[in-house]
């Protein structure tokens, strides 16, 4: 995809540019933002052929309940969720995605059952809506909210998240947050190279972001 992603962007512009579709790929970034003093969900990452046990991880963080995903993946890819009841399948679970991919390994945020995890949509320069989502691991579906406004501390959180690159050169992106124990909004993905908008659920961004592709285009 990178390899296509760089050709095509000889040519022809690319919006998002190429320098974001890289550095977005791999879901490693999440780091990068926490060590700018963005919250993220609470993470580790696990290198490709590194002998690690789930349990192990758990427990030196305290975690409960947790969530192992490949770090490059998308829709959901062998996401999978995991407690103490389940150990031995998560541990046969980590130990094939670190046969051959990198391995992030996150606490489960229990108020996404509950508040939910929210998708703050943001279009040419501005968030301009949210929508719900409801938990989605390995093989479920995605459920969606209608358009629904953003809380003052989401939208903090989330243009925190996309000082990463300067968010006025960003035609789209999504940041997805989950709140805390504490209610506190933490990152849990930055999408910038093929997230879905939701722009059914609101007419506004979907008008707002054909302009700007318009604008774009003109300017060209």
């Amino acid at each position: 995809f990178l390899d296509w992603a760089e050709r095509a962007g000889r040519a022809a512009p690319l919006y998002n540019p190429l320098n974001v579709l890289f550095w977005n790929h791999d879901k490693r970034y999440l780091l990068e933002l926490e060590s700018s003093g963005v919250p993220i969900v609470p993470t580790v990452r696990l290198p490709r052929g590194k002998a690690a046990r789930l349990e192990a991880v758990a427990s030196a963080h305290g975690w409960g309940d947790l969530v192992v995903k490949p770090s490059i993946s998308a829709s959901s890819f062998r996401t999978a969720r995991f407690g103490v009841s389940t150990w031995p399948a998560g541990e046969a679970h980590l130990s094939g995605l670190l046969g051959h991919a990198d391995v992030l390994i996150q606490e489960y945020m229990p108020d996404v059952e509950q508040y939910g995890e929210r998708a703050l949509v943001w279009i040419d320069g501005v968030f301009t809506n949210a929508v719900r989502k409801s938990p989605r691991l390995l093989h479920e579906a995605a459920q969606v909210s209608q358009a629904m406004p953003i809380t003052p501390s989401e939208h903090d959180t989330g243009l925190r998240a996309l000082q990463a690159f300067d968010p006025g050169k960003l035609l789209y992106a999504r940041v997805d947050v989950v709140p805390d124990r504490k209610g506190e909004p933490r990152v849990m993905e930055l999408e910038l190279i093929e997230p879905s908008l939701f722009l059914l659920q609101s007419p506004t961004a979907l008008d707002r972001f054909v302009r700007a592709i318009e604008a774009r285009l003109k300017a060209r």
